[in-house]
């Protein structure tokens, strides 16, 4: 199973979805590391160091500082972002077919929107 992390911004339907569809998921939230509040590379890095696949809302600034991580050379195992245009049914669906069938190296050093 995929590693993944979960940004704060992420709407809460979807974590709940995905935690009782695939009760087994390997999903980590932002703040349940302790890391709530925190800027955008603090949580990079920390996805990073422990190989999670980050999940979040956040199009504007989150993905520059990925792209930026990239760019140095940076570990960056991958971002996913849900666009304002994906419904929550639909992030869900496609999370749970990335976190069962998704491998690493499908992520590292990428940013993709949903739907995949």
């Amino acid at each position: 199973m995929l590693p993944l992390a979960a940004d704060e911004d992420v709407d809460g339907k979807i974590i709940r979805g995905l935690r009782r569809r695939l009760p087994d998921i390997d999903l980590v939230l932002v703040l349940e590391a302790g890391l709530g509040g925190n800027p955008d590379p603090v949580v990079l890095e920390w996805a990073a160091k422990e190989g999670r696949v980050f999940i979040t809302q956040d199009e504007n600034t989150l993905v520059g500082y990925a792209w930026d991580r990239v760019r140095a050379g940076l570990p960056m195992p991958g971002v996913i972002v849900r666009g304002n245009g994906v419904t929550i049914r639909r992030a869900i669906d496609d999370l749970l077919i990335i976190a069962g069938c998704g491998a690493a190296e499908d992520f590292k050093d990428q940013v993709r929107f949903l739907p995949i």
